[in-house]
């Protein structure tokens, strides 16, 4: 088995098997979601895409962000510490974010595509060798590099390629230590962003996104009548 690594600039170009990571927050949050009971998960890519899907599934619940930010007329942010768990159950949620649910919409060639974060890794990896693909390619949703004003690259997605390394760590049987990946997720750019100065990042988000393997289901995504539908699968 040969793996991969692209970011959103190059997930259209992925063919065969694909795990689209966002562990701070879309892929975090979507757990969460179905260990609420959620039936499902619509991916879209726009703002308005989410409101006219609002329409067409009554009872449904919008649940998004721009840069991390709410979408005030949104019935949910992308915080998993801030979800209503108890009136989740049987829901259809919509959601909309700025990373990680372009990374499956982008990800045209793709088939299957599972999505994932450190809460479902395991899972994940189990769902994988069951198929036993040639090939796994993870798409690091929040990989970016930029300068900072000194020059000097400053990257973002650390916290994607942890779950990266996790998941291929699982895969080959390498161990591998929670606490030194616990710690990478808290100090990469986007993790030093919960540190309680932000209301939009509250620190308990780390926490729960931190909890290696507290999910036992991966996630896979089924296209249907144009559609990017998410729901759990058990391996």
């Amino acid at each position: 088995m040969k793996f991969e690594r692209v970011s959103l600039d190059g997930c259209e170009r992925v063919k065969g098997l694909a795990v689209v990571i966002d562990v701070l927050r879309a892929f975090t949050t979507a757990g969460y979601l179905f260990d609420a009971g959620v039936e499902q998960i619509l991916l879209v890519s726009g703002i308005d895409e989410a409101r006219q899907l609002g329409q067409r599934f009554p009872g449904s619940l919008l649940l998004g962000e721009v840069d991390g930010i709410p979408i005030p007329d949104f019935d949910l942010g992308n915080s998993p510490s801030q979800l209503p768990l108890e009136r989740l159950r049987g829901k259809t949620i919509i959601q909309r974010t700025t990373a990680g649910t372009q990374g499956v919409v982008r990800s045209i060639n793709a088939q299957p595509i599972f999505t994932a974060a450190l809460t479902n890794a395991a899972a994940t990896a189990r769902a994988i060798q069951s198929l036993n693909p040639p090939k796994v390619t993870f798409v690091l949703t929040g990989l970016l590099r930029e300068k900072n004003v000194l020059g000097v690259a400053d990257d973002w997605g650390d916290e994607d390629a942890v779950c990266a390394d996790l998941i291929e760590a699982q895969l080959t049987g390498q161990s591998w230590s929670a606490e030194d990946l616990t710690r990478r997720v808290q100090q990469s750019r986007s993790g030093r962003h919960y540190d309680g100065t932000r209301s939009a990042f509250p620190p308990p988000d780390i926490a729960l996104a931190t909890r290696i393997d507290c999910f036992d289901f991966a996630m896979q995504v089924q296209r249907e009548d144009g559609l990017h539908i998410l729901k759990t699968v058990r391996a």
